[in-house]
């Protein structure tokens, strides 16, 4: 009767094992094909980010300060995106760069179009076109599809109000891939456009 159980333990294992080796090598991780630019002198576009905080010292009135991620433009249309990093299943946006994409927003779609979307991932590998993002799209936003919490609604500490924290799960998951051809179709939506 033991050597049945271990021989029906050992198999079970076995197959269990061949199976998980099975699964594996089955699973194929696609690449994206060669990236459209690449940063030749790292040194150069390190140092060229690093003049800009000699700007800001301490003693000067203002502060703050940010950046936009990515500025797509085609024939007087937009597409905008801004990425940030999941923090326990959340994203943290400062007031004052939201306040600042809202009104972009708001003035280029008077005269023209423009999307704006905030992208949420994790250590993500971008040359991997099945990899995940989360995102919403500004009319969201403002619409209130997402909700504007100023404070952490799953935590009991107090937090500064001086920035939006959105959760992954009002975000929509998507691929890498699925994001480039969102992309793509607002180039060919812009191709439209007469100037």
């Amino acid at each position: 009767m033991a050597n049945e159980t271990s021989d029906l333990i050992d198999t079970f294992y076995e197959k269990d094992s061949s199976i998980k080796s099975e699964n594996t090598s089955q699973r194929i991780i696609r690449k994206s094909p060669k990236a459209k630019y690449q940063i030749f002198d790292e040194t150069e576009f390190t140092r060229g980010r690093e003049v800009l905080g000699d700007l800001i010292v301490h003693g000067m009135i203002a502060s703050g300060g940010t950046d936009i991620d990515w500025l797509i433009e085609h024939k007087g249309g937009f597409v905008i995106l801004e990425f940030k990093g999941f923090h326990n299943d959340k994203i943290n946006i400062a007031k004052g760069q939201m306040i600042a994409y809202e009104k972009l927003h708001e003035k280029l779609n008077q005269s023209t179009k423009c999307y704006l979307y905030v992208v949420g991932c994790d250590n993500i590998d971008f040359s991997d076109p099945d990899s995940t993002v989360w995102m919403f799209e500004m009319s969201q936003w403002k619409s209130g599809v997402i909700p504007q919490n100023t404070t952490d609604i799953y935590s009991e500490e107090l937090s500064k109000n001086n920035k939006f924290i959105v959760y992954r799960e009002y975000m929509h998951e998507v691929s890498v891939e699925k994001l480039r051809d969102l992309v793509d179709s607002h180039w060919k939506e812009f191709e439209k456009i007469r100037l």
